[in-house]
């Protein structure tokens, strides 16, 4: 169809921003709207969305060819019209690679020193003094290996700890990660660890993958840490886990229900550090999703491949 590309962009993005994206697409109409149920003769339109589409919108536009999720994680983006659509879909994957495998890094010294017993101690103006552990000679197990968990296996390695990873597919190796173990492996590697960071996409394959065997299979000294996706453990094999310490304590940075209701145990329980799916919240990150949008953006409008392109069937 012959005339100017018609882009429409979702989201809170200030004039600087706004303009950056404008010159990232020459020649294109780039729209931004807030929300794209208020702009459907746009949507019906449209070349390329930023942002989720809804099924019953994806079905509307019927020139669409590109969708850009904001988010690392596209598993709410992968509807069953996306599923079946040939519309490509890309996302900001790395945006928040760094800052999550900060954040992994904080919660393995929180636990592993028992900083809320410090706070505790502050708290009531008490000097409490005890013998506790540290990370050099530990086994950190990283359950995902993209853009974080390459960059916690890095920082991790500065820490002088051992590094194990897992991964579904093969891939190179990386000086960072001692030894990489594939799925038929998972209890061996699981048993090996003092820490298991999850940093993995929820998939059909992650989804539960952490359930009574795999914490059984953990060893009662080691710490869980999920910094990616909630729903990758099953709740309630975490929490008996936990009640019962058949594993020493977990970090949480991502739940399997969002926000984390006040009546969920996981809320009160003494070896457990709760953060708000927060440890990704930076600026630095914004700015990093930005460019990975621009820069698509301008090879969108070239005909050049996309960054980012999501293999639908693999969920990432």
């Amino acid at each position: 169809m012959s005339g100017p590309l018609t882009i429409l962009v979702t989201g809170r993005y200030d004039a600087a921003e706004q303009a950056l994206l404008r010159r990232s697409a020459p020649g294109a109409r780039v729209e931004f709207v807030p929300g794209l149920a208020a702009v459907p003769e746009l949507v019906e339109v449209a070349d390329a969305i930023a942002g989720n589409v809804p099924d019953d919108l994806l079905g509307a536009a019927r020139r669409l060819r590109w969708v850009h999720s904001p988010a690392a994680g596209v598993d709410t983006a992968l509807t069953p019209g996306m599923l079946a659509s040939d519309v490509v879909l890309t996302s900001a994957t790395g945006n928040g690679a760094i800052p999550l495998a900060e954040h992994a890094l904080l919660l393995m010294m929180m636990l592993n020193r028992d900083v809320p017993r410090w706070l505790r101690a502050q708290a009531d103006r008490r000097w409490d003094r005890f013998t506790h552990d540290e990370l050099a000679g530990r086994t950190v197990g990283l359950f995902g290996l993209g853009g974080s968990g390459l960059d916690l296996a890095r920082k991790a390695k500065a820490c002088h700890m051992r590094v194990l990873g897992m991964r579904r597919r093969p891939g190179p190796p990386d000086p960072a990660v001692d030894e990489i173990l594939g799925p038929g492996e998972f209890h061996r590697f699981l048993g090996a660890c003092d820490f298991v960071v999850v940093t993995a996409p929820l998939t059909a394959d992650t989804r539960g993958v952490f359930d009574r065997a795999a914490f059984e299979a953990m060893r009662p000294t080691a710490f869980f840490v999920c910094v990616s996706r909630g729903g990758i453990a099953d709740d309630e094999a975490l929490l008996d886990a936990l009640r019962d310490r058949r594993i020493a304590g977990a970090g949480l940075d991502a739940h399997g229900v969002e926000p984390l209701p006040q009546e969920s145990p996981f809320w009160g329980l003494p070896n457990v550090i709760i953060t708000p799916h927060n440890g990704a919240t930076t600026e630095e990150t914004a700015r990093r999703g930005l460019a990975i949008l621009a820069d698509n953006l301008g090879r969108f409008c070239k005909g050049e491949p996309l960054r980012n392109i999501v293999d639908k069937a693999a969920g990432y």
